[in-house]
C-alpha cells in the first residue's frame, strides 16, 4: 500500500478541532480521494486503473471524499451493501484545485448568488457538486470540524475517472483489519492514512467554497 499511516490518537495532534477544512492524505503533488463500491465495479476499476465497469455509470454523479474517517462512517468500515470494497484513488493536487474551482455548493449560499435562480442556473450548467458535512470519529460521532466531499458529473467526472486518476489502490483489507479495533475499543492500536490540513493556492477558491480563514495558511 502506497499509503503512509500512522496512529489515530496521534493524528489529531496534527489537525484543527472546528471549521471547514480540507483534510486529505498528499506525497508530493498527488492527494487521496476515497470512493467505495461493489465487487463488480472495484474489481474492473483496480484491474484497469480507472473508473468503469458493466455496472459503473457515466451518466450519474460519483461522489469522491479525501477523508478517510468520513468515508468509514458513510460506508460502515465497508460492510454495507454495494460499499463492500473501499478504493484509494490517487490524483494530482493540481486537478483537485480544477474540480474545486468548479464547485456548486448542494444548498443556496446568497452571499454567493444574486439569488436562488442564479444558483440553480449553476447547479445545472456546472459539473461539480459540493457538501460539507460532520467529519466523524471511528465511532461516528460529530467533531465541530466539517469534512468535505464533492460529487462529479458529466465531462469533468469522465476526466477523472478515465484520465486524472495516477493509481486506484484497494484498501479493503486495511479497513477491515482496522475496523477490528474500533470493535473492540482498542483505538490506541487503531491506524489511519496519515492526513493533513490540504492547502488550496487560490485564494478565490478558498473563499468560494467556504473554507475556514485559519486554514489560509500553509
Amino acid at each position: 500500500m502506497k499509503i503512509e499511516i500512522e496512529n489515530y490518537e496521534s493524528s489529531l495532534l496534527h489537525l484543527p478541532n472546528a471549521g471547514k477544512q480540507i483534510i486529505g492524505h498528499e506525497q508530493l503533488d498527488e492527494i487521496v480521494v476515497y470512493q467505495a463500491y461493489n465487487n463488480s465495479i472495484a474489481n474492473y476499476t483496480v484491474a484497469n486503473q480507472k473508473l468503469g465497469g458493466s455496472k459503473f455509470s457515466y451518466e450519474r454523479m460519483s461522489w469522491i471524499k479525501p477523508n478517510f474517517l468520513w468515508m468509514m462512517f458513510r460506508c460502515g468500515w465497508a460492510e454495507k451493501e454495494n460499499q463492500e470494497r473501499v478504493l484509494a484513488l490517487w490524483m494530482k493536487k493540481s486537478f483537485l484545485e480544477k474540480i474545486l474551482s468548479e464547485a456548486v455548493p448542494s444548498t443556496y449560499k446568497p452571499h454567493l448568488y444574486k439569488d436562488i435562480k442564479d444558483w440553480q442556473r449553476d447547479l445545472k450548467q456546472k459539473e461539480v457538486r459540493l457538501q460539507w458535512d460532520p467529519d466523524h470519529s471511528p465511532y461516528g460521532g460529530k467533531p465541530e470540524r466539517r469534512a468535505i466531499q464533492l460529487g462529479l458529473k458529466g465531462e469533468m467526472l469522465e476526466q477523472f475517472g478515465q484520465q486524472e486518476i495516477t493509481l486506484i489502490e484497494d484498501v479493503t483489507d486495511f479497513v477491515k483489519e482496522q475496523h477490528e479495533y474500533v470493535k473492540s475499543r482498542q483505538l490506541n492500536h487503531l491506524m489511519i492514512p496519515v492526513e493533513r490540513t490540504t492547502y488550496i493556492n487560490d485564494a478565490k477558491t478558498r473563499n468560494r467554497i467556504g473554507i475556514s480563514k485559519e486554514n489560509e495558511e500553509n
